[in-house]
């Protein structure tokens, strides 16, 4: 068994479907109406949140590094600092956007890359607050954060075991309400790279956290995958069209992608079952018409001591099972038996 945390008043644990975050980021170029077109496609397709990124860009990042040139085809600025900031979304937009996703009945919450950042989701009184892989070393921050009493979704790309349990102990003595994901922070990963046997590591090594995958790879395979390994927790980038602008765009799930994983991790959360062996009740007919029984093998008569010539197996499965056959052979008919008659109990005795 692992731990579970409650997110929004929806319970995450070992018996609950996959929660699934539709990645959001900045796929929304900066745009109000087209977040809300991401939230409404996240929501029709079974999400159970999304997630943006928040950050305050001037005091994140050094001068020379906001100041630096950043002209390419997925820039919205010349300089990495224009193009941060023509990507963020300030207080006003974050409560428009809340108001929004509470209308579709759909959980928000954000990334925190700073401590500005967190204060300002904290006053937006967010659900959760995710701590992205670049951060997972920043222990000032994680107990930041931490303090707020929320659950903290925390990815571990890039990091060491030492760096995870570092970070859980950081986090655990203020903050119980931990998810730990498996991240390959590659953009989009290789499959040989994903390393999906970390969730269990995860579960044996943390007992007492929910455990997750973050998942930047091509398709919605691995996410099922994950779920079976015991992630209950599973990000994924969410765009509206492959080809836009932007480094994300080009391994994000699209409408129909997002829409089939989730789905598909609803059906696997069903057919794990409890793993109780038993005969179900809409394998009866099918098994009635495959299933064998033993019958006469010809017109057997009266006093018949039966052989294996005597006995033959056939469908239906109506009447002694196969497994049966050594205790009827060498044994008396009581009564004589047409071909394919069933072979009884009662109409046997000892030879």
């Amino acid at each position: 068994m692992s731990g579970q945390i409650t997110l929004d008043h929806t319970v995450i644990g070992d018996d609950s479907d996959c929660y699934v975050i539709a990645e959001i980021g900045h796929n929304h170029q900066g745009s109000v109406e087209t977040a809300k077109a991401l939230f409404h496609g996240a929501k029709d397709c079974g999400a159970n949140a999304v997630k943006l990124q928040k950050r305050d860009n001037r005091t994140l990042y050094t001068r020379a590094m906001y100041d630096q040139p950043y002209d390419h085809e997925n820039s919205f600025g010349v300089t990495y600092g224009a193009h941060r900031e023509a990507l963020e979304f300030g207080e006003t937009e974050y409560r428009e956007l809340q108001a929004y996703a509470a209308k579709l009945g759909l959980t928000l919450f954000a990334t925190a890359f700073d401590f500005a950042s967190a204060d300002l989701l904290a006053r937006l009184d967010m659900p959760a607050y995710k701590i992205a892989s670049g951060d997972l070393r920043n222990v000032p921050l994680l107990k930041h954060v931490a303090a707020f009493g929320k659950p903290m979704i925390i990815s571990t790309g890039g990091g060491t075991l030492e760096d995870v349990r570092r970070a859980y102990e950081a986090v655990r003595p203020i903050n119980a309400q931990i998810c730990l994901l498996q991240c390959t922070a590659g953009y989009p990963a290789a499959f040989e790279e994903l390393n999906l046997r970390v969730i269990t590591t995860f579960r044996e090594q943390f007992p007492d956290v929910v455990v997750g995958l973050s998942a930047h790879d091509n398709g919605i395979a691995m996410a099922l995958v994950g779920y079976v390994l015991g992630a209950r927790v599973v990000e994924k980038h969410y765009t509206l069209n492959r080809s836009m602008k932007g480094t994300d765009h080009s391994f994000s799930l699209e409408h129909s992608g997002l829409r089939r994983m989730v789905r598909d991790l609803q059906r696997a959360r069903v057919a794990m079952g409890d793993g109780v062996k038993r005969p179900l009740p809409s394998e009866v007919k099918p098994l009635f018409k495959m299933a064998k029984k033993l019958v006469a093998a010809r017109d057997l008569p009266a006093g018949q001591v039966l052989t294996g010539d005597d006995v033959a197996i056939k469908s239906p499965n109506d009447g002694l099972p196969p497994y049966e056959l050594e205790n009827v052979l060498g044994r008396r008919l009581t009564r004589p038996l047409s071909a394919d008659d069933n072979i009884r109990f009662e109409d046997l005795s000892a030879a």
